[in-house]
């Protein structure tokens, strides 16, 4: 059967990246399992277990060497993932047979195999979110001082700068790249804990000797570098954890749907774009069209990030006491999913940051057809210091302004105050600063500071630990 005879998932397929499609696969966990149950045969065989340097060499030499189509055909009569595999090596190597898997239950590879991913997976991700940050901040100081209409409720509102609403999406990233580290650091492994989590089985092969029990789990730890075990588990390491993992994920979702959905309104009014290829088609129809189709694809992405999250919830709250295994069909798909969509969100935003285009023209001119209003009061102020009834003058461009605005929202045409306020005598004082008055540059406040201020100290401290792995390009594909 061909690959392309059956349905395969497009995240792996279009989206995310190589190196996290191979952590996901199966190659990558049997493997794993193998290498799992060799580290419990070489702690066991360390601490006194009857288990011979020739059973390991077996199984060191074979590590590699997984025969799926074997396990597959143990596991159709078996109707066991873990037991299959068990069967399939020992039938591989018949001498070290009776020592894979020793004192263990299931949870001892698949739960383990999952921590690993989990945080090797973190390790994939972690270095391409700072390197969104780098890029983003190289965005915010370009155009850190371009006036822009700020807009709250969509409508227009005072101005900001380009490169301060950049650092609005640089925060929400630094949040997010704060709580994956904290979680890749706090995750810890399940180690040797049995059927319930009491180590019975171990306690039993070490003749009741609690110390080689609680060493064999911290020798485990420190062979696939982990610095800690959960001290207490039932059969499985707490569900609590991925529902930490993949919140924190879903975060990062909500941060990059945020960022793309004001990429896509920005290019909609025509001030910004993503990067355009000379040969894209946005529309199969319509021939002019430039469709934001990297943001597009990221909201779409984020929206199943983000709901994978109640996924996780959902699995942790309902573990019936030391275990049950509805978890398990639903967290092969929701654990991978959740490191997938990150990937293919932080892909596309690896390369929506490296080439997003600013029309500088569009957005001074939208400044002209808005500041006369905002600047009304900045008029009204140099009226009065001119020694104007602030009152009268109020109401003179209270009236002026409503038939300006009529003008524009009834008959399509600009904005005319300046042009009312330069004919009326009671304006004579600020006639010749009109221009002056309506610089944009005099409305955009602490902006270009704030950009910089924070891109020096919270954004450069951020990355400093990621300095040397910020120039990794985007594996998009399509």
């Amino acid at each position: 059967m061909s690959d392309r005879s059956r349905w395969s998932s497009p995240l792996v397929d279009r989206y995310a990246s190589e190196a996290m499609a191979r952590l996901l696969s199966d190659e990558h966990k049997f493997r794993t399992w193998r290498r799992l149950w060799l580290a419990l045969a070489e702690a066991e065989a360390s601490l006194g277990l009857p288990i011979t340097e020739a059973q390991l060499a077996t199984m060191r030499g074979t590590l590699e060497q997984v025969d799926h189509a074997a396990a597959a055909a143990h596991e159709k009569r078996l109707r066991h993932d873990v037991m299959a595999h068990v069967h399939a090596w020992g039938d591989q190597i018949p001498e070290a047979r009776g020592i894979i898997h020793l004192g263990a239950t299931s949870c001892f590879v698949g739960d383990n195999t999952d921590l690993l991913v989990l945080r090797d997976g973190l390790d994939l991700l972690l270095p391409k979110a700072a390197a969104v940050v780098a890029r983003l901040g190289d965005f915010a100081r370009k155009w850190a001082d371009q006036p822009t209409l700020g807009f709250t409720h969509f409508q227009p509102a005072q101005l900001t700068t380009v490169g301060k609403r950049a650092c609005l999406w640089i925060q929400e990233l630094l949040l997010d790249l704060v709580a994956l580290q904290r979680m890749r650091d706090d995750l810890r492994f399940r180690g040797a804990k049995g059927t319930t989590g009491t180590q019975a089985s171990f306690l039993s092969l070490f003749d009741g000797d609690h110390d080689k029990v609680e060493a064999l789990d911290r020798r485990l730890a420190e062979a696939f570098d982990f610095a800690h075990t959960y001290t207490v588990t039932g059969q499985t390491y707490p569900r609590k954890v991925d529902l930490q993992v993949v919140n924190a994920l879903g975060s990062l979702s909500a941060t990059a749907h945020k960022m793309a959905t004001d990429v896509r309104l920005l290019a909609n009014l025509k001030e910004i774009e993503e990067p355009f290829g000379a040969h894209q088609i946005g529309s199969s129809a319509m021939a002019y069209k430039r469709n934001p189709m990297r943001s597009e694809r990221i909201c779409a992405l984020a929206r199943h990030g983000m709901a994978l999250a109640a996924n996780a919830a959902q699995t942790a709250a309902t573990q019936w006491l030391e275990r049950t295994l509805d978890d398990s069909a639903n967290r092969r798909v929701t654990l991978a999913e959740a490191l997938l969509v990150a990937d293919g969100v932080l892909e596309a935003l690896l390369n929506v940051s490296s080439g997003l285009v600013v029309y500088p023209a569009v957005i001074e001119r939208r400044i002209r057809e808005e500041l006369p209003f905002m600047a009304t009061e900045n008029i009204l102020m140099a009226l009065v210091r001119a020694g104007g009834d602030r009152q009268e003058l109020h109401e003179r461009i209270r009236v002026h302004s409503q038939a300006a605005a009529q003008q524009v929202k009834e008959h399509g045409r600009a904005n005319d105050l300046l042009d009312r306020l330069r004919t009326d005598d009671a304006f004579a004082p600020v006639h010749g600063s009109l221009d002056a008055l309506m610089d944009p540059a005099q409305f955009v406040g602490r902006a270009p500071q704030q950009v910089r201020a924070f891109l020096d100290g919270e954004v450069a401290d951020a990355l400093g630990p990621w300095r040397d792995r910020l120039a990794a390009g985007s594996d998009l594909r399509v």
